[in-house]
């Protein structure tokens, strides 16, 4: 099992490129309402069920939810950004503090990576308060996403910082 989830950690990392302003985040689009905790794959196509589980992240960073956002993360979830890799507590400490006040996200990409989990990526464009100040970012987001018994879980979560365009000329 140490195994799959190493090859699925690596797949990710090539695959993309992308999570996290301050250490955090999941994220997709916006106004959208907080989905239920328990999904089967009678109610969509895994794709859906992840972009909702993604989307319910946010939306507890939006609403200042940190139990929520942590009962969406699995215990050995690794999430990096540019200050690194970080562990499950190290986000949850790090969430305190942090409120999402509009998002949205844009080129949603999807791969299967077995019959339960899956990897989005995507870009975002998040406003919001970090430890008491104002922040405008967009970002490349990819997270890795399995499904345990009528559970979804955040297995892995990348982002990085978009460059912003050079003039031409």
């Amino acid at each position: 099992m140490k195994t799959v989830s190493a090859l699925i950690i690596g797949a990710a990392i090539t695959i993309s490129s992308a999570l996290l302003p301050g250490r955090l985040k999941m994220a997709v689009a916006s106004a959208q309402p907080l989905q239920s905790s328990n999904s089967t794959a009678s109610e969509g196509s895994m794709e859906q069920q992840i972009v909702a589980k993604e989307r319910e992240g946010l939306e507890a960073l939006k609403i200042g939810d940190v139990q929520r956002f942590g009962n969406l993360t699995a215990e050995e979830a690794v999430f990096v950004d540019a200050q690194g890799p970080a562990s499950k507590a190290q986000v949850l400490k790090n969430v305190v503090g942090f409120m999402l006040t509009e998002y949205s996200m844009e080129d949603m990409r999807f791969v299967p990576l077995s019959a339960n989990t899956g990897l989005i990526s995507y870009k975002i464009s998040e406003k919001g308060i970090s430890h008491g100040k104002e922040f405008a970012a967009q970002a490349y987001v990819s997270s890795i996403w399995t499904e345990r018994g009528d559970k979804w879980v955040c297995l892995f979560s990348q982002e990085t910082a978009a460059r912003r365009p050079v003039p031409a000329g």
